[in-house]
């Protein structure tokens, strides 16, 4: 079975002792052991489960309850579906790129085809470096849908105010009108900009009064829940933007919040056929000699991806020992610093150099392997995408989503290789 076959290669006895150390107290309830939890949230990666399903899955798979470690089969379920939520916040990025390199150093180790010719050569292998998107679940976020629910979310602590401190009367809020307002342009099939902006001012007004009214209950003395605390700073900041873009005829603005329940969130401009823009969190992967990704830099915020290509570069001296010979990566890494810098330390990159065109054969023939070999990178984000979660990342806070992205690396990594004969994709 494929389950127990890729339990075999993963090596849980040195990783069981890295988690140990997140369990410094001798007191309290025992912990679940990492096998179980990292297992099963291999399980949940590869087969794009909820949590629910994912503890029918093992209580019912007998090849999946030897993945997660368990003796024997039993009917039991392991765990309850809401320890998953503390799974993903205990093993954290941090925990996911380590247990994702030391999965690799096995792996490497198992695979003993086709050596290096390190003593040869000052600089030997390839790396291929590129960066995506892996795009959060949230509602496309447009102006007027952010200010409504922003509306109603004050209205919500509006009344709790009067139902927690007993005021009398409540002030006019408006919501009937506003909800009214909202309602009619929504339907509307393709509102113009005349519309949209006269929708959004208005929705400015209702939350703005309703800012005010929470404004001078805190003044008066009353205190706001804590749970509302966080939404409250949150909607605060929002219409601050909003409010900017509107006054300024605009429709950008630095660290714009697209969604209320994830504000961490940014929008990425990618430029691609399907979408120009996704919402979700940025990264930079590294592929090396023998196909294994590594995540060089993971971030919420926009970023120009050529600023990574000198500490990815340092970070396969630092695995291997040595530069790599060639680095694969498309136009946007070609910059004169990291030109400049490759040239420094005898590494080849790939793509026309600068001035005229190259008219031998050998060069363009160089260029197109080129071409062909960096391929593996986008085959890479296609099957992290297609098959192991990236392609739509569900978790909710921002320490779960980057490891859950993390995750999805680690997972592609460990069942993109067949468990029988390793191999490697090249040697230069």
């Amino acid at each position: 079975n494929e389950w127990i076959q890729r339990a075999e290669l993963i090596p849980w006895h040195t990783l069981e002792r890295s988690y140990a150390r997140m369990f410094p107290a001798k007191v309290g309830n025992v912990a679940k052991p990492l096998r179980m939890v990292l297992g099963a949230l291999i399980i949940q990666a590869k087969k794009q489960l909820s949590d629910a399903k994912l503890v029918q899955e093992l209580t019912e798979n007998p090849y999946l309850q030897f993945f997660i470690g368990l003796p024997a089969f039993q009917s039991k379920k392991p765990f309850d579906s809401s320890s998953l939520v503390g799974f993903r916040k205990r093993l954290n990025v941090a925990f996911m790129q380590e247990a994702n390199a030391l999965i690799l150093s096995a792996l490497e180790e198992v695979n003993d085809g086709a050596p290096l010719p390190v003593e040869t050569k000052e600089n030997v292998g390839t790396e291929i470096l590129d960066a995506t998107c892996a795009p959060s679940n949230v509602r496309f976020p447009r102006d007027t849908s952010l200010l409504n629910e922003a509306r109603t979310q004050l209205e919500g602590m509006i009344d709790w105010f009067h139902k927690q401190y007993g005021f009398e009367k409540k002030p006019r809020t408006y919501r009937r009108v506003a909800h009214k307002e909202y309602l009619a342009f929504a339907k509307t099939k393709r509102p113009g900009a005349k519309k949209i902006r006269a929708t959004v001012r208005k929705q400015l007004g209702y939350v703005a009064r309703d800012l005010r009214y929470l404004a001078d209950y805190m003044q008066d003395g009353y205190a706001l829940a804590p749970k509302f605390t966080n939404k409250y700073l949150i909607i605060t900041q929002l219409v601050a933007q909003q409010q900017y873009m509107f006054d300024h005829h605009t429709h950008q603005v630095d660290h714009r919040i697209i969604s209320l329940s994830q504000p961490f969130l940014r929008p990425i401009i990618r430029g691609k056929a399907k979408a120009k823009t996704e919402f979700g969190t940025k990264f930079d992967v590294s592929l090396d000699t023998n196909g294994f990704a590594r995540i060089e830099k993971l971030s919420f915020d926009a970023y120009n991806e050529s600023t990574v290509l000198e500490e990815a570069v340092e970070n396969y001296k630092e695995r291997t020992g040595f530069y790599p010979e060639r680095i694969l990566v498309d136009q946007i890494y070609r910059t004169k610093k990291n030109r400049a810098y490759c040239k420094e330390h005898g590494i080849r990159m790939s793509g026309p150099k600068l001035g005229r065109p190259a008219k031998e054969p050998q060069d363009k023939q160089i260029s197109q392997q080129d071409n062909a070999d960096r391929i593996e990178v986008e085959r890479f984000f296609s099957l992290a995408k297609r098959c192991n979660g990236m392609g739509l990342i569900m978790t909710k806070l921002p320490e779960t989503v980057m490891s859950s992205i993390a995750l999805s690396v680690l997972v592609t990594n460990l069942f993109a290789l067949p468990t029988g004969t390793f191999f490697v994709l090249y040697v230069v």
